[in-house]
């Protein structure tokens, strides 16, 4: 199982259009990855309703989890990005 520890990027943390990016970025890649706060259980990554659940805050800590390393990783990068800046293009 390959966890990465990464800090939310979004301004307005984990809420609905990064949850919403994220959701539908693990649902692309067709394996199991999961998101958490340190200390708290773990949520799927391919649902938004569930990362909103987090709490998770810009800076905040999230430990993104797979057993593919591949998926893991693009999960991170996601979070670390500014998902609510226009700029973004999902």
């Amino acid at each position: 199982m390959t966890s990465i520890t990464v800090k939310v990027g979004s301004s307005v943390g984990l809420h609905a259009r990064p949850a919403q990016i994220i959701s539908e970025k693990a649902e692309e890649l067709g394996v199991p990855v999961t998101l958490s706060v340190p200390g708290g259980e773990p949520v799927d990554a391919d649902s938004s309703l569930l990362i909103m659940t987090l709490g998770a805050s810009h800076g905040d800590e999230v430990v993104v989890s797979s057993d593919d390393a591949d998926a893991a990783e693009t999960i991170a990068a996601l979070v670390v990005l500014d998902l609510d800046d226009p700029a973004y293009e999902a």
